[in-house]
């Protein structure tokens, strides 16, 4: 007789159960750097539970009845509910400078330096970040859902969608980061032990080489102190 073992219950905190009905556009509109941070901000109470413009009025009532409070207007400090947009790069004047392509949350563009770029309008959130980065002003926001806004205009598969996008740049961009990161150190210590190899010097010489490997052997102690801060950030002051 096969044993099935017991399903464990998940407990959501405040901010996961708040996070989950965001439109994970991660436009920043809210004022923090993405959704999370948002949904974080409104758990603890620094940060009101209306300041979100592509969720709209309707994401304001979803929040509020979380939190069991009332619904309020909109704060269109931060923005107006809108038509749902997606950006569009006029490829004649796109000059391949790949700003656009950083500046993007979701990786919603493609190209190559010095190339044409293009979005993918099934990835794109219209979350405007990519509009002001663009030296030669050849991106612009279409509307695509007439008369439809915030929720009306954005479904939860879409939410969903865009948060894994999402999460996949960021561990994206921190693989990358550790990979240059690597490669650097590798190539100071490489760097390091020709040095050492080298045949007899001056005692002038000597010295400028000490010099030299001392600023090397320094530089490569905080890459290793910088990566065990961001491995094990409860490690921050462990410098054996």
């Amino acid at each position: 007789m096969s044993f099935t073992p017991p399903t464990i219950p998940i407990t959501l905190t405040l901010a996961d159960q708040l996070e989950n009905l965001l439109p994970q556009t991660q436009c920043t509109k809210c004022g923090y750097p993405a959704c999370r941070p948002y949904a974080e901000a409104i758990a603890d109470g620094s940060a009101g539970y209306n300041q979100c413009p592509p969720g709209g009025q309707e994401g304001v009532a979803r929040l509020a009845g979380l939190l069991g409070k009332p619904v309020i207007p909109l704060d269109i400090s931060h923005g107006h509910e809108r038509v749902r947009p997606v950006a569009l790069i006029d490829e004649a004047y796109c000059i391949g400078c790949t700003l656009c392509i950083q500046a993007c949350p979701v990786d919603a563009i493609m190209g190559a330096p010095k190339q044409m770029h293009t979005v993918l309008p099934d990835l794109c959130t219209g979350c405007d970040l990519c509009v002001a980065p663009c030296p030669v002003d050849c991106i612009s926001m279409v509307d695509i859902t007439p008369g439809k806004t915030g929720w009306d205009a954005w479904s939860q598969q879409q939410a969903d969608q865009a948060r894994v996008q999402f999460h996949a740049r960021q561990a994206r961009l921190k693989r990358d980061k550790q990979e240059n990161d690597d490669r650097l150190a590798a190539k100071a210590a490489a760097k390091l032990q020709s040095i050492s190899a080298e045949p007899a010097l001056t005692p002038e010489e000597v010295e400028a080489q000490q010099r030299k490997k001392a600023i090397i052997a320094a530089a490569i102690e905080r890459a290793r102190l910088k990566k065990l801060e961001n491995d094990h950030p409860e490690n921050k002051n462990d410098t054996s």
